[in-house]
C-alpha cells in the first residue's frame, strides 16, 4: 500500500489521484444493453426467454416456468442448516426493527382562516429487487432491499435472480421467504431490468428497481431511470478507518481486507496521527495476507487504490473524512463520540474498536446499501424513505382564497400568465 502524509507538499495532488475513479460506462456494454432494453420493451416475454437461454443456459417455454413457487421458497428455508436459518432470522429482525423507526407519517395543519395544508405519505405500489445469483450467495442483499420496502408498505415485491445453468442458491431463496418477497423469477441481466422497468405479459411493471448487479445491470438501471426509479448506480466498495493506535493492528488490517476482497477496484484507507501504528498495520497486512482466500483480489485493491495516511491529529483526520466522503467509515478510536459531530459526509459510521464494518454488512440493523465514489456528500443509505413518496395536500377555505388569491394574481400578472391570474381571481369576492 502506498504511504502518504498530510505534511507532504504534494499531498493534495496525491490524494486527488488516489480518490480518482473513472465511472464512465463502457461504450460496448452500453450499446449492448441499449439493444437488450429495446428488444425486451418490444417483444416482452419472448425476448427475456431468448436472452436467458443465451446468457444463462436456462431454457424455458414461458416466463411462468421461471417463477419459483412460494412453496419452494419455504422448502429452501427448511433445507438450510439450523444455525444459518437462525442467523438469517436474527438479521431480518434487527434490520426490520431499525427500519421501522424510519417510517414517515402524514401530517397537516390549519391556517387561521381555515386553510388546511399538509403532506400525505404513501408507499410505492410495486418494487423490483435484483439479486446476483449462481454460485454467489447474497442473502444480505435480499434482506437489505426487501425489508425496508416491506416496512414502507410496498404492496408487491418482485425479485429476479439469475440461475446460470439452473444453479439455485438456497440461502438466497430462504432470505426471500423470510422477508416476504411476493414473487421470485430465475433470470437476471439487463433483460431482467428491462422486464421490471417496462413490464411484459408475465412481469408487471414496477415503480422502482433496487439491488446490486454487474456492469450490464448497472448500465441498464442507468438507462431505465426516469421510466422507473432506481436506488443508485453504485461504484466499488470503500472503507476508511480513522485509528488512534488503540485498536489491535490485526483487527484494522482485516477490516481493510474486508472491503478490498470485494473487487480489485475497491478502496481501503487508514488515517492515523501515529506513524508507528501505520507501520504496525502495514506489518499485519503482510503477515495476514497469505491466509486470505481472495488474496489476489485484496493485493490488487490495496496496491491500486489503498493507502496508509499519516495525519497531524484526529481533527485533521475528520477534515479528510469529509473530503473523501467514504461509503464506510470506522472511527476506531478511544472516544468516537467526540469525533462524531465533526463528521458530515459518510455513508455509514462505525463507532469504536469493536464495531467492525462487517457487522453492518449483515446484521447490525442499518442498511448496507450505501453511497460510494464521494456521493455521500449529497446522498444517503437506502431506507424506508426510498419506498415512500410525499404528496402535498392543499385545502383552501373561502377566506383563504381571498388572501392567497391576491398574492397569486399579483405574481401571475408579473409572469404574464393571464389564465393563472383569472383562475385565482374568480374565487375572490
Amino acid at each position: 500500500m502506498r504511504r502518504l502524509s498530510t505534511t507532504q507538499a504534494d499531498f493534495d495532488a496525491q490524494l486527488t489521484e488516489l480518490l480518482a475513479f473513472e465511472a464512465a460506462q463502457d461504450p460496448k456494454i452500453d450499446t449492448a444493453v441499449a439493444a437488450i432494453l429495446a428488444d425486451v420493451k418490444s417483444r416482452g416475454d419472448a425476448a427475456v426467454l431468448e436472452y436467458t437461454a443465451r446468457f444463462d443456459g436456462v431454457k424455458a417455454g414461458s416466463l411462468a416456468q421461471l417463477e419459483i413457487p412460494n412453496a419452494e421458497l419455504q422448502a429452501a428455508l427448511t433445507r438450510i442448516p439450523a444455525a444459518r436459518r437462525a442467523a438469517l432470522e436474527s438479521a431480518v429482525e434487527r434490520v426490520r426493527e431499525y427500519h421501522e423507526r424510519q417510517r414517515a407519517q402524514s401530517w397537516s395543519y390549519s391556517d387561521a382562516d381555515g386553510t388546511e395544508l399538509g403532506q400525505q405519505i404513501t408507499a410505492l405500489d410495486r418494487a423490483g429487487l435484483y439479486v446476483p445469483g449462481g454460485k454467489a450467495a447474497y442473502p444480505s442483499s435480499v434482506i437489505m432491499n426487501a425489508v425496508p420496502a416491506k416496512v414502507a408498505g410496498v404492496r408487491e415485491i418482485i425479485m429476479t435472480v439469475p440461475t446460470p445453468r439452473g444453479e439455485r442458491n438456497d440461502l438466497v431463496l430462504a432470505a426471500a421467504a423470510l422477508c416476504g418477497v411476493d414473487r421470485v423469477f430465475t433470470f437476471g441481466g439487463a433483460q431482467a431490468v428491462a422486464a421490471l422497468a417496462y413490464g411484459t405479459a408475465t412481469i408487471p411493471q414496477v415503480d422502482k428497481i433496487v439491488g446490486p448487479g454487474n456492469a450490464y445491470v448497472a448500465a441498464a438501471k442507468r438507462r431505465v431511470f426516469g421510466v422507473v426509479g432506481i436506488d443508485m448506480v453504485a461504484g466499488p466498495s470503500e472503507i476508511l478507518v480513522v485509528g488512534d493506535g488503540s485498536t489491535d493492528p490485526d483487527w484494522v488490517a482485516m477490516d481493510l481486507f474486508s472491503q478490498a476482497e470485494h473487487d480489485e477496484l475497491a478502496q481501503a484507507i487508514l488515517l492515523s496521527p501515529d506513524s508507528g501504528y501505520l507501520d504496525a498495520v502495514a506489518a499485519s497486512i503482510e503477515r495476514q495476507l497469505a491466509a486470505m482466500s481472495r488474496r489476489t483480489v485484496i493485493e490488487a485493491s490495496l496496491k491500486g487504490r489503498g493507502a496508509l495516511i499519516a495525519v497531524r491529529d484526529l481533527g485533521e483526520a475528520c477534515e479528510l473524512v469529509n473530503r473523501i466522503a467514504p461509503e464506510h467509515l470506522e472511527l476506531s478510536v478511544e472516544n468516537p463520540q467526540a469525533l462524531l459531530p465533526q463528521i458530515r459526509h459518510a455513508g455509514a459510521i462505525f463507532l469504536g474498536r469493536y464495531t467492525s464494518e462487517a457487522l453492518g454488512d449483515y446484521c447490525a440493523g442499518p442498511n448496507h446499501v450505501l453511497p460510494t465514489s464521494r456521493t455521500a456528500r449529497f446522498s444517503s443509505p437506502l431506507g424506508v424513505y426510498d419506498f415512500q413518496k410525499r404528496s402535498s395536500v392543499i385545502g383552501v377555505s373561502r377566506a383563504g382564497a381571498q388572501k392567497l388569491g391576491a398574492i397569486a394574481t399579483e405574481l401571475a400578472a408579473g409572469e404574464g400568465l393571464t389564465a393563472h391570474a383569472k383562475s385565482a381571481a374568480y374565487r375572490m369576492k
